[in-house]
């Protein structure tokens, strides 16, 4: 019995070596995708090799505690740390981004991302990790089982919570421990944080960034300071506000905004031609009227965080990379253009071709203080192009909004035609040719969304020519989310020559603008006049565009307006200033002005609501409208179509 005993602890000890070593190499296999660089990494980087095998080694104890058997144990840690591994790897081939921990809780959304990666070698690689996990349980049945005792079981268990725990906090052992083995966190930069550090150190440094810290010396105090600042740059915005309004012959116009699906200008593209222009309209409007290039803090997806940046002003340059404020932050009512333009006198509604729950839209919208959502249940008998509700339909919906309307509508649009994947040969054949040096798939997917992005300027036109037509007040924002996902791994970005290289850590800060930036047109017939904007982060839009209607801007947006005049343009990881010029990070002279606007975001997202009270009450203390979406609650869906697959709307 004793020789049993002492043999079966011999395995598991020798299982608690090898295994997190195993798990360690196939997770990073996964991650990055080929036997190379997986082997530099582990050659180059020992310690940091070492310290994932720590982690993996506490998620199997966790799990050897749970179940008692070894190789069942070890089925279920490799189960669960691939399909982490494989959904990291897609998503970065996708949009850039590795797996954070809040990706979690996307629920809906995150099966959405399936249809996008089922191709040959996806399947592949999932059906070996399938294979390898139903391999270890059927083995199971034939090699003696070597279990815990019930006592040992519950301590294995209870210091793996608590070894697990510890790291993702960064309690001050597991710091030590971290800083010995040589990590170093990349908050700023995601991709090389994972790339360098692993994916189960990685992700694990990612917890405790799931809280957002509360800045230093958060009190009532420093608000009531804070708004007594605000209220300075309050008065000057009055000021301009009043001469524009005084310019605009005092109307009231309806202000659309048409957030159009990854809408962007591939005539960009430096080496490649097409035969005809695909943007007419968005190319005359930049000659002819106010227009320049948004600062997106997304790229090939996250179009609900563009969304939350126009819509309050806010930036996810304060909030943890990848997370997303309409899943994580939004539970309570929140100050926004909806509700602003409420108080204006407007009717307020958003219009979205897609399903309302997706990125919790319907829930977040009436928190931002929206009279009405049309989502895709609300149009009757649509016109589809490809798998989506067309802009042309769309374009339709807001034209019978304004014209049915007896107030000034402000409507915020997010379209849907133009989502990729764009490999898909929606249109069957594409009359826009594009030539220059792409692979036959990528001339295929570039001339694919070209069309649509064709189709989107069509729609920009036949919204001009109505308004024009009738007369009625109306300024239209037209712009894209973020620059279209062409294929993994930028793949037409590279082969035009838009950026030199796929890996997005090696890009330089001009790359890195030029991959964020988006261009924005706008339209109205109300007599503003021309104005170009080199660059502008999305949530300074909204501040601009009400300071150039004439409208008066509360104190939190007028500080917005302030600062853009210093630093029009600010990402995680790339800031420009007045003059232009680009840093990584927040130059010194700027830090003070940033930090207050940091502070004003985390009062409201996070904090006690201070400034409300002193400040723009009736702004910042926005209710949910008692009657929101009342028109449309008691209409039956348009149509029974199964629901879409969408990767990121």
């Amino acid at each position: 019995m004793e020789r049993s005993r002492a043999r079966s602890s011999f395995w598991i000890v020798l299982a608690c070596i090898a295994v997190p070593l195993v798990l360690v190499f196939g997770v990073e296999f996964i991650q990055r995708g080929n036997l190379y660089e997986t082997w530099a990494w582990m050659s180059h980087n020992p310690k940091l090799f070492i310290m994932n095998g720590i982690l993996d080694l506490f998620v199997f104890l966790l799990i050897f505690g749970l179940t008692g058997t070894l190789l069942p144990s070890f089925a279920l840690a490799l189960l669960l740390l691939c399909t982490m591994s494989f959904v990291s790897y897609f998503k970065v081939k996708l949009i850039g981004e590795p797996f954070f921990p809040w990706d979690i809780f996307l629920n809906k959304e995150s099966m959405n991302i399936m249809p996008l990666v089922a191709n040959k070698s996806a399947l592949m690689r999932i059906g070996t990790m399938v294979v390898s996990v139903l391999a270890l349980f059927v083995l199971s049945f034939f090699v003696p089982r070597l279990r815990l005792r019930p006592l040992t079981q519950i301590g294995v268990g209870l210091a793996a919570i608590f070894a697990l725990y510890s790291f993702g906090v960064n309690a001050p052992w597991s710091s030590y421990v971290m800083d010995r083995m040589g990590a170093s966190e990349i908050a700023w930069n995601q991709s090389e944080n994972y790339g360098s550090n692993g994916m189960a150190l990685a992700f694990t440094m990612n917890v405790k960034n799931a809280i957002v810290p509360k800045p230093a010396g958060y009190d009532e105090a420093a608000m009531a300071s804070l708004a007594e600042t605000l209220k300075t740059a309050q008065q000057s915005g009055i000021q301009t506000a009043s001469l524009n309004m005084d310019s605009a012959g005092g109307q009231k116009p309806n202000v659309i905004f048409i957030m159009n699906e990854a809408f962007w200008d591939p005539t960009l593209l430096p080496n490649v031609k097409f035969s005809e222009d695909p943007v007419p309209t968005v190319h005359r409007l930049q000659q002819e009227s106010t227009s320049g290039y948004l600062l997106s803090p997304q790229f090939g997806g996250g179009t609900s965080n563009v969304e939350y940046e126009v819509l309050t002003g806010q930036s996810m340059s304060f909030l943890p990379a990848g997370s997303i404020p309409y899943q994580q932050y939004i539970s309570r009512p929140i100050s926004s253009l909806a509700g602003y333009f409420e108080g204006q006198g407007y009717k307020s509604m958003a219009i979205h071709s897609y399903e309302g729950w997706f990125w919790n839209r319907e829930n977040v919208y009436k928190q931002m203080g929206f009279e009405s959502f049309m989502s895709k249940d609300q149009f009757t008998n649509p016109q589809y192009k490809g798998d989506f509700i067309s802009d042309d339909e769309v374009a339709n919906s807001i034209i019978k909004q304004v014209d049915s309307s007896d107030r000034p509508m402000f409507i915020y649009t997010v379209t849907m035609q133009n989502h990729g994947p764009y490999d898909d040969n929606r249109y069957g054949t594409n009359p826009i040719k594009a030539e220059g040096p792409l692979t036959p798939d990528a001339k295929s997917t570039l001339e694919t969304y070209t069309q649509g992005a064709h189709d989107a300027d069509a729609s920009l036109q036949k919204l001009i020519d109505h308004f024009t037509q009738t007369g009625k007040p109306t300024v239209i924002i037209f712009y894209g989310d973020h620059l279209p996902m062409l294929g993994y791994d930028y793949d037409v970005y590279t082969q035009a020559g838009f950026i030199h290289t796929a890996k997005s850590e090696q890009w330089s800060l001009e790359e890195l603008q030029r991959m964020h930036s988006v261009p924005f047109v706008t339209w109205s017939n109300i007599g503003l006049s021309k104005e170009q904007v080199p660059t502008i982060s999305n949530s300074f839009l909204g501040s601009y565009v009400l300071n150039r209607i004439g409208l008066p801007l509360p104190a939190t947006l007028a500080y917005n307006r302030e600062l853009a005049q210093k630093m029009p343009g600010m990402l995680r990881n790339l800031v420009v200033d007045a003059s232009g010029k680009l840093y990584p990070s927040v130059p010194a002279p700027l830090k003070g002005d940033v930090e207050k606007y940091r502070e004003m975001q985390y009062d409201e997202l996070f904090g006690k609501q201070y400034l409300a009270k002193y400040i723009d009450t009736e702004y910042l203390k926005q209710n949910v409208m008692p009657n929101y979406n009342q028109e449309f609650a008691e209409q039956p869906p348009a149509d029974a179509d199964t629901v879409l697959n969408a990767s990121e709307h």
